[in-house]
C-alpha cells in the first residue's frame, strides 16, 4: 500500500475531466444586534462581502489543489454573473476551455448569509430546467473523444446541462476509450448513471432516488438497499457517505466502512465536492477499495471544520494523516 505523500505525489500524474454544474457561492458575513422593526427578523449588519467557486467548479478547484489537472465542462449565462465566473476562475489559473456562455441560461448564484459563524439565510438565483442543447453535447463528446483524460466526474447539481441524453451520450463516449466514471447525483437524474465505476450518493439522496425509506443504522437494511441501487444502475461501487456516521463503499463481493472522524464540525457545505474529488483520484491511480474510501472520508471531515464552501489542500491532508 501508498502511503498518504506517495499516494498524493500520484496525484499530480492526473488529467480529470468534471461535467456538471458550475456556480458562484458569494458570502455576506457580519453580525446580528437587533432584530427588525418591519417584521420578526434579525437584522444582519454586513462586514465582508467574499465570491468562490461553487458546484463543479469548486470540484475543480478541489482537484487541482490537489495536485492533479482538472478541466470543467459547463454551461453559465451570458450574464455580469458569468464575467465574474470566470474572472474567479482565472484568478485561480484553472482551464475555461469547457465552459460555455448560453444566452438563455442564468448564472447560479448562491448567496450565504452568515452571522457568527453560521448561516442566517441562503438566497439562490438560478435557471434550473434541462438544458437541450445539442452543440453541448457534441463539444463534450468531442473534448472526451480528443483529450486525455484519467477519470471523469459527473457533478449533478439539478440545475439543467445534465440531461439523460447527455448523460448517456457522455458515458458511452467514454466507456470506449477506457476512462473511468464517478458520479455525485442529485435526485432528477438520479438512476440515468448506467455502468460507472463509482456512485456516489449520501443518505439523503440515496433515499429519494430510490424512493423509500429504510434504518440507515441497520447493516442488514443498508446494505439490502446499496445493492439494490447498485443492481439497478450496473455500477461496479456505490460510496454512499453517512454525514456524521462516516462511509459506506459496497463494490460487488467486499463491504467496506469506516466511522467518521471525530471533529469540531462547523459546516457541511461542500464536503461531498471534497469526497468525489479524493475518491476520483485514488480512483484514476488504482488504489485499493478500502485506502480509497478511508482517504476521502477523511477529506470530506477536513473540509467540515470551516465556514462555507472550501476545498481541500494537500498538505491538510498531510497535516492530519490519519490513514
Amino acid at each position: 500500500m501508498n502511503s498518504l505523500s506517495q499516494t498524493l505525489d500520484l496525484f499530480k500524474t492526473k488529467r480529470v475531466l468534471i461535467i456538471g454544474d458550475a456556480m458562484i457561492d458569494a458570502y455576506m458575513w457580519g453580525n446580528i444586534k437587533r432584530m427588525s422593526p418591519e417584521a420578526p427578523v434579525p437584522i444582519v449588519n454586513i462586514d465582508k462581502r467574499e465570491n468562490r467557486l461553487g458546484g463543479a467548479a469548486n470540484v475543480a478547484l478541489n482537484i487541482q489543489l490537489l495536485g492533479a489537472t482538472p478541466v470543467l465542462f459547463s454551461a453559465i449565462g451570458n450574464d455580469h454573473y458569468a464575467d465574474l465566473f470566470i474572472e474567479l476562475m482565472n484568478e485561480q489559473k484553472l482551464n475555461i476551455e469547457g465552459i460555455q456562455k448560453l444566452t438563455n441560461l442564468k448564472t447560479t448564484v448562491k448567496t450565504r448569509i452568515i452571522s457568527d459563524n453560521k448561516h442566517v439565510l441562503r438566497v439562490d438565483e438560478e435557471y434550473t430546467n434541462p438544458i437541450e442543447d445539442i452543440n453541448l453535447l457534441n463539444q463534450l463528446e468531442e473534448m472526451i473523444q480528443s483529450q486525455p483524460f484519467d477519470v471523469i466526474i459527473f457533478q449533478d447539481y439539478n440545475k439543467g446541462l445534465l440531461t439523460e441524453s447527455l448523460i448517456q451520450r457522455a458515458i458511452k463516449t467514454a466507456k470506449n476509450k477506457g476512462i473511468p466514471i464517478i458520479v455525485d447525483p442529485k435526485k432528477e437524474n438520479f438512476l440515468s448513471y448506467h455502468d460507472v465505476d463509482i456512485f456516489k450518493p449520501n443518505l439523503k439522496e440515496i433515499k429519494e432516488g430510490l424512493n423509500l425509506y429504510f434504518d440507515e443504522t441497520s447493516e442488514a437494511e443498508l446494505l439490502k438497499n446499496v445493492d439494490e441501487l447498485r443492481n439497478k444502475i450496473n455500477a461496479k461501487g456505490i460510496l454512499l457517505t453517512l454525514s456524521e456516521k462516516g462511509i459506506y463503499y459496497k463494490k460487488e463481493n467486499a463491504v467496506y466502512r469506516e466511522k467518521a472522524h471525530k471533529r469540531n464540525i462547523i459546516d457541511v457545505s461542500g464536503a461531498g465536492d471534497t469526497v468525489v474529488s479524493v475518491a476520483a483520484l485514488a480512483l484514476a491511480c488504482n488504489l485499493e477499495d478500502d485506502f480509497l474510501m478511508r482517504i476521502a472520508n477523511l477529506a470530506g471531515g477536513l473540509v467540515c471544520e470551516k465556514v462555507g464552501v472550501v476545498p481541500i489542500k494537500r498538505q491538510d491532508l498531510l497535516k492530519a494523516n490519519l490513514i
